[in-house]
């Protein structure tokens, strides 16, 4: 969850940006938590929000009709991660007293931190009804918004936390993200390299400028970023999967494929690095390595664009005529009426009943349908 102290908790934070990057990119693409340099003070430990949530837990059993307890406790709970006993607490105290607006920003987090953004909205907005303002109120709803895919009023609520603070980094971040989703790449590009120069050290921030010079094919550039956020956070597997991708995009499909498969040990989710893996060791026509690769990624992304024929060719070509079969009918239920798929259908269960040895089919076999030249089907692009 990205805190409303500018991102000085980055484990925490990680998991808010990249749960957003995913929404508006179509993935899944959590990471490891970032490892401190230095170990963490025993004083910092002890002085935390989770020992400061306890202290006040005697305070609570000696006042138990005191809101403001538990929307202390409620707000140091949900810094400490606690979010569903944060939520619990800040319940009671809006049942105690309904009053403050602070509360229900408090609860707006803690919704938040929960995904439940229809509420969390609903929160915020309770909360600017009882005079609660704050730049941080405008970037939960301008994050909240681009998360529910609602660009301009993301982008309207951003706008006023950097008319308040030019300088915040997760503001300038999530207008970044905006224009990206929008088609505006040149903006884009612009508030996040902003929001990176105010803080170089976010290996997320380095991800997407690096994905996005990538599918704008500056892979020079994109390379130069990611290689920047691995030196911060090796494992991170999105970042493995853009270094990965720039050297694709630079005719090193050895490199790719390596780079790929290490993006793939680090988060077996991330369907794109199956995606381009498979469709590399198709073209070196290793199909072998290529079939479970397009497998997986087709079980995420069905409509990806040529991926179901080549994988139907890869299982042709390995002799697996009864899986390549089904997938050739796949492509004809998607494409009906396209005869190259209608014939391929044809062949390999022709292919496949010999190689069982079927004698019970009859000797003279149907007519074949005639083989017209292939042609590629449209589907979403990636």
């Amino acid at each position: 969850m990205i805190a409303h102290d500018r991102l000085r908790d980055k484990s925490k934070q990680r998991h808010w940006l990249v749960w957003v990057a995913a929404v508006l990119l179509t993935t899944s693409c959590s990471g490891p938590t970032e490892r401190p340099d230095r170990m963490v003070p025993l004083a910092t430990v002890q002085s935390g929000p989770h020992i400061q949530a306890q202290e006040l837990d005697g305070a609570i059993a000696r006042q138990p009709g005191n809101a403001s307890l538990y929307a202390r406790r409620a707000a140091f709970r949900l810094d400490a991660g606690q979010v569903e006993p944060a939520l619990q607490d800040i319940n009671q105290a809006l049942d105690l007293d309904d009053g403050p607006g602070e509360f229900y920003f408090t609860k707006a987090r803690a919704l938040r931190a929960k995904y439940h953004l229809t509420a969390a909205l609903a929160a915020a907005d309770e909360a600017a009804r009882h005079g609660f303002a704050s730049p941080e109120l405008n970037l939960l709803v301008g994050e909240a918004n681009l998360a529910t895919r609602h660009y301009q009023a993301a982008l309207d609520q951003l706008d006023r936390v950097l008319q308040q603070e030019p300088d915040h980094v997760a503001a300038l971040f999530y207008k970044g993200l905006a224009f990206a989703a929008t088609g505006d790449t040149t903006q884009a590009i612009d508030y996040l390299r902003a929001s990176l120069a105010r803080d170089p050290r976010q290996a997320e921030t380095l991800h997407q400028l690096a994905f996005l010079l990538n599918a704008y094919h500056q892979p020079d550039q994109g390379g130069r970023y990611a290689a920047r956020g691995l030196k911060l956070d090796p494992n991170y597997a999105p970042l493995l999967y853009d270094y990965a991708r720039q050297f694709e995009l630079q005719a090193a499909p050895d490199s790719a494929l390596h780079y790929y498969t290490q993006a793939l040990q680090q988060d077996s989710t991330l369907y794109r690095a199956d995606y381009h893996l498979g469709q590399l060791a198709y073209e070196q026509r290793r199909y072998a390595m290529a079939i479970p690769a397009l497998q997986r990624a087709l079980r995420r992304a069905p409509r990806l664009p040529e991926a179901r024929q080549q994988l139907a060719e890869s299982l042709e070509n390995t002799g697996r005529y009864t899986e390549a079969q089904a997938q050739y009918r796949q492509l004809v239920a998607e494409n009906p009426g396209n005869r190259h798929w209608t014939y391929k259908a044809w062949k390999t269960g022709e292919r496949a009943r010999g190689f069982s040895g079927d004698t019970t089919r009859s000797r003279i076999s149907a007519v074949a349908p005639l083989a017209p030249r292939p042609t590629t089907a449209n589907h979403e692009e990636d």
